[in-house]
């Protein structure tokens, strides 16, 4: 299942979870034959939502737990120990790379930054989804790490509106299989 498949159900369980307290909570207004029956059906009640509300969070943290852990983000300060590094500078309204060919199977380190303006450096496959992302900012030097699986030709897009030639925005990256010396791979 892909993560906005994942968000979709969360976000549908979370929809209904509040739906029901709703549902519950209009159910029990009515008259009371006397004040000790309806002292004892607000506690209950109390009880209920403060034991649903607590389910909730517990189940909240939980998810956002596990769902965050997949996506981590590599440390910024020195080498992120990758055999390839590219250095990516976004310009209005070019990208310019320090390499376009990387090795399948083998980390790649992305030093990724801006001249002028917000960018946003974003790497699609060769059917066209998206497979990482990172911002570029002016003085700033974010690093993105990434194996690439397969080979092909991916596509440097900016997810960030940065003027009239932000459509024309691209670069191509090249990922081919590891180099062969004699007939045997390295």
């Amino acid at each position: 299942m892909t993560p906005q498949g994942s968000v979709w159900i969360i976000s549908l369980v979370f929809i209904g979870m509040v739906a029901v307290i709703f549902l519950f909570t209009i159910s029990g207004g009515g008259r009371f034959a006397n004040a000790a029956e309806k002292d004892h059906v607000e506690r209950r009640m109390e009880l209920i939502r403060v034991g649903f509300f607590s389910a909730m969070m517990i189940a909240l943290i939980f998810v956002t737990f596990f769902t965050l852990v997949r996506f981590p983000i590599p440390p910024q300060q020195g080498s992120l120990g990758a055999s390839q590094v590219i250095v990516a500078v976004g310009r209005q309204w070019n990208w310019e790379l320090s390499s376009n060919q990387i090795e399948v199977g083998k980390p790649v380190e992305f030093e990724v930054t801006s001249d002028d303006v917000n960018h946003g450096f974003a790497i699609y496959d060769p059917e066209g989804e998206l497979v990482t992302q990172v911002q570029a900012m002016p003085d700033v030097t974010n690093k993105l790490l990434y194996t690439f699986t397969k080979p092909g030709t991916y596509h440097v897009l900016c997810l960030e509106y940065c003027g009239v030639g932000h459509p024309t925005m691209r670069a191509d990256i090249h990922v081919v299989a590891a180099a062969t010396q004699g007939g045997q791979s390295k």
